[in-house]
């Protein structure tokens, strides 16, 4: 019987210099199509001790490889600004590392991304590119691994199924703008665990066409939380459903469990579960804002429903520990139970509102007598 075949692909063999100076897109690349053409399983090396400057590279399948594992232990790092923009048009769907169209793909390593965002981030309504993006990758595994300072957000994940990220340190300053650490987006069974996360925005952002999203262990902060949202801007139909983020902690972040809709949206937000949560300072710790981008309620907006917040305990950053912001006719089957938040300023006790809020409060404080049926 024939064993299954496996075979090593260094990108140093293909004309890699890792001295982070040099262009080894190209090697990277021909590394790469190499590993993803080779029947059975392939391993793409990345190889210690070397700096591998790459612009702008497409990964993409489909592969003849039934597997293949990414072994990134050096450090892959992005071009200053100019460069990107001398030679290529940059939008917000840019990427550093684009993966796509790749099933099987495992990547660690203990290796890191830099994707040197300092430059960009002093125009924040400029495009920027994102570090890594996987596109239509299914039964993915991601581990061990370090992405910092992204000129936009760090990990993009569109249209991916049974996915797994483990063991991700992701970091940019508290005030670079839109560097997400996640961003989800139309993808099913995606689970983010055991990760510390720590960026100018949310640390996870679910957004339309999600389902079965799983967050375990996530550290947060600084950042925006953790976030189902935006949710239909500019009139768009979104759905989100079967999400469960448990056993995290949010530190001095500006929002913990939240769920943002726009005006005048349509589709839903439901079965949502954020349980077990422990907070530091964090403001907003829970969250729905209907309003999101608005001072007035004015038009329809997406259905939230079944959500529950359970098990939070620690302290907000000031009074608001509880904010339930819908629009008419309301929120639906949202409970609270198990909540235990003070605030971290003595002078401001901690407070709950609600505005067109429907459901059930238990073991609660701040008492949150605002919610019912």
């Amino acid at each position: 019987m024939v064993g299954i075949q496996s075979t090593s692909y260094n990108v140093v063999n293909y004309g890699a210099h890792g001295n982070g100076e040099s262009d080894d897109s190209q090697a990277i690349l021909s590394a790469w199509k190499e590993a993803c053409g080779t029947e059975g399983t392939s391993t793409l090396v990345i190889p210690q001790n070397r700096v591998f400057m790459v612009k702008n590279i497409n990964l993409s399948g489909p592969c003849k490889a039934t597997s293949i594992h990414m072994q990134l232990e050096g450090k892959i790092v992005a071009p200053q600004k100019n460069e990107w923009t001398n030679y290529l048009k940059v939008d917000d769907e840019s990427s550093l590392i684009s993966i796509s169209d790749v099933n099987g793909l495992r990547i660690d390593g203990n290796g890191e991304i830099n994707g040197f965002g300092s430059a960009w981030w002093k125009c924040p309504s400029c495009q920027r590119p994102k570090v890594i993006s996987f596109q239509n990758c299914n039964d993915l595994r991601v581990s061990y691994l370090s992405i910092i300072d992204s000129p936009r957000a760090h990990v993009a994940i569109d249209g991916c199924s049974n996915a797994v990220f483990s063991n991700i340190n992701i970091h940019a300053p508290a005030n670079s703008p839109n560097t997400d650490g996640f961003d989800i987006c139309a993808s099913k069974y995606i689970t983010i665990q055991d990760s510390i996360i720590g960026t100018g925005d949310d640390c996870i952002a679910i957004n339309g066409g999600s389902s079965f999203i799983n967050a375990t262990g996530i550290a947060c902060g600084p950042g925006h939380g953790i976030s189902v949202g935006s949710l239909g801007k500019n009139g768009v139909h979104d759905t989100v459903e079967q999400v469960y983020v448990r056993n995290c902690s949010f530190t001095n972040t500006q929002n913990g469990a939240r769920i943002k809709t726009w005006q005048g949206g349509s589709g839903y937000a439901r079965k949502i579960t954020f349980e077990k949560i422990t907070l530091t300072k964090a403001f907003n710790p829970i969250i729905i804002d209907q309003n999101y981008g608005y001072d007035d309620f004015e038009s329809d907006a997406v259905e939230v429903s079944e959500v529950t917040f359970r098990g939070f305990e620690g302290t907000s950053g000031d009074e608001k520990a509880i904010d339930l912001s819908c629009h008419s006719p309301g929120c639906s089957n949202i409970v609270l139970d198990h909540i235990n938040i003070a605030s971290s300023q003595p002078d401001k006790p901690a407070s709950c509102s609600c505005s067109n809020a429907h459901g059930t409060t238990t073991s609660t404080i701040p008492n949150c007598s605002c919610l019912f049926k």
